[in-house]
């Protein structure tokens, strides 16, 4: 009886033990490193890749997350102090950082077409145009995105997911990378896309004042609204831009605008939005019937839509309403993170589309192609999903202030330097409010000469198109060169 007890008892124990090595638990900490080589702009360029995971401590140094990052380095130069290194991130919140990763700076980018569009076999190829030849870089997935997760049970949830405490996990987490890589000689960029924007802008404030980390450069790729307030009136209005964008792009202007080129037309929509529309609105029951009709007849001249649709909705058209309505007659909607897409509905009627044809588009073009290179390529092995997007919510949004902490730290920061990339047809974060927060920002206008601005055609990810792909990486590239500093000179105002 006691023999066959025992032999239950080893059996239990073996299954424990197997059970053990297949849970589905991230590493806390690990690293996967290989070597490779890439062609950029024609030059050879070989690098090493870290896959892998570092620890968020808590006050007493308890592990109580593990985030995933890829670390790319550049191999044949061995002076870091002025080699560049940049920190990516991307959105949500609840978004891994694989969209850039695979997509944009990196040495590899999704194997579609030229207009973004998935192609089969899935896969990556390499990228000519990485801005891996001038900065080392790194993707970091924040905690329940990609492969990063909570590994203390007990912690509250609202340590990470809420604006203000994830760039605070973040920055220490950050703080601890660069040390760890001995990077802190080196020039140091930001960059981040849609919520992304969000999370870089009050990074860098962050990691300015509480770890005295200094930074030349913050990237916003299609940015968020940072918090910087502009009313209803403000805000509806000033997608109107965005809205002659598109419907340029689908033809469905007056011919007096569609014969001209996108370049032509936009500052005219520009202009007739700050100095018409938002005033316009603003009165709203004061305005005239004349004025009224005057600004409606406009209006619907440059989004595509009928003056009727206009003033039903009070010269605010909302965003779903427009991507459901503007190709109605054709029976199609339009995407919201790249307009260019279009999609069907069950029904035609409505206020709004079913879904977002862009981003289901690119949700089956990116997946399968990280699995494969993630463990092929960098030879990172886990069980674990990648999570595209991840269980973050409720997200605390309350006491927003990244517009104004950016807008501090520069001033702050003679260095610092600040560029924000918007594609003309994206309707999740338009390219003209991405303009607006640059002029809140500097209000004063004395930062203008470390702030640009730049405009692609295309949609969120404007890197999908190969045209884009090219020119929006050369204008980080460009924007890095220009934001070095020679050596030797003094952080000061002259």
């Amino acid at each position: 009886m006691r023999k066959k007890l025992n032999l239950t008892l080893f059996f239990a124990l073996c299954l424990s033990a197997v059970l053990a090595q297949t849970e589905r638990q991230i590493e806390v900490e690990s690293a996967v490193v290989t070597t490779h080589e890439t062609t950029i702009k024609g030059k050879k360029v070989p690098y090493k890749a870290t896959a892998g995971t570092q620890p968020v401590w808590n006050e007493k140094g308890k592990p109580i997350a593990s985030l995933f990052y890829t670390y790319y380095e550049r191999t044949d130069i061995s002076d870091k102090t002025t080699r560049p290194l940049v920190i990516s991130f991307n959105g949500g919140p609840g978004s891994a950082s694989i969209w850039m990763h695979i997509a944009y700076t990196g040495p590899v980018v999704l194997n579609i077409d030229d207009e973004g569009y998935p192609l089969q076999p899935y896969g990556t190829k390499s990228n000519p145009y990485s801005i891996l030849d001038v900065a080392d870089i790194v993707y970091i997935d924040p905690v329940n995105t990609g492969f990063s997760r909570i590994v203390d049970e007990e912690v509250d949830r609202s340590t990470f997911f809420g604006i203000n405490s994830d760039i605070k996990y973040l920055a220490d987490w950050v703080n601890t990378f660069v040390t760890r890589q001995n990077r802190w000689a080196s020039p140091k960029y930001l960059i981040g896309e849609s919520y992304g924007t969000t999370r870089v802008a009050g990074l860098v404030a962050q990691l300015q004042n509480a770890h005295w980390m200094y930074f030349n450069g913050v990237i916003m790729v299609s940015p968020t609204e940072l918090g910087i307030e502009r009313g209803a009136p403000i805000h509806t209005s000033n997608y109107l831009p965005y809205y002659a964008a598109t419907a340029w792009y689908h033809k469905a202007l007056d011919a007096s605008l569609q014969n001209k080129d996108l370049n032509d037309i936009l500052p005219e929509v520009e202009a007739f939005t700050i100095n018409e529309l938002i005033p316009a609105v603003v009165k709203g029951g004061m305005l005239t019937n004349a004025e009224r009709d005057a600004i409606a007849t406009k209006y619907a001249l440059y989004s595509g839509l009928s003056k009727e649709v206009v003033l039903e909705h009070n010269l605010l058209i909302p965003t779903n309403f427009f991507w459901k309505e503007l190709l109605r007659d054709e029976g199609m909607t339009i995407g919201r993170l790249d307009s260019r897409y279009k999609g069907f509905d069950n029904a035609g009627t409505g206020s709004r589309p079913d879904f977002d044809p862009a981003l289901s588009s690119w949700n089956h073009a990116f997946a399968p192609s990280f699995q494969v290179y993630v463990r092929e390529n960098l030879n990172y092995k886990t069980d674990l999903t990648y999570n595209l997007f991840g269980p973050v919510h409720p997200w605390d949004r309350s006491n927003e202030s990244t517009g104004d902490d950016l807008g501090d730290a520069m001033r702050q920061n003679p260095y610092l330097h600040l560029m924000t990339q918007s594609g003309y047809f994206d309707g999740g974060t338009d390219y003209f409010n991405a303009k607006y927060n640059l002029w809140q920002i500097d209000a004063a206008g004395r930062m203008a000469d470390r702030i640009s601005w730049k405009g692609y055609r295309s949609g969120h990810m404007m890197y999908l198109r190969a045209e884009d792909l090219e020119t929006s990486n050369e204008d980080i590239r460009e924007f890095i060169k220009k934001s070095m500093v020679a050596p030797d000179m003094p952080a000061k105002y002259n």
